[in-house]
């Protein structure tokens, strides 16, 4: 079992890498792009005996305490 944790700034949050790259795309002639947000992709193999709902659970624990800072971070995922 795989789970696909996705890590961003919350919209709240300057992005200046993201500003960064959408000026940078800009620049070279690609005007449909009118914003980028960066973050973080992580895959996490899992125990494939773990029930659905016990892996829902301890990837959003993993996510939450040691993946992303709570603060200025959020997360989605997905369980394959």
């Amino acid at each position: 079992m795989r789970a696909h944790v996705y890590v961003t700034l919350k919209t709240t949050v300057l992005d200046a890498q993201g500003q960064t790259i959408a000026n940078a795309l800009r620049r070279l002639h690609h005007p449909s792009v009118q914003d980028v947000r960066q973050g973080k992709y992580f895959l996490l193999t899992l125990d494939d005996s773990l029930a659905q709902d016990v892996a829902r659970m301890e990837v959003e624990r993993i996510a939450a305490d040691v993946l992303t800072n709570p603060v200025i971070e959020e997360f989605t995922y997905r369980i394959e």
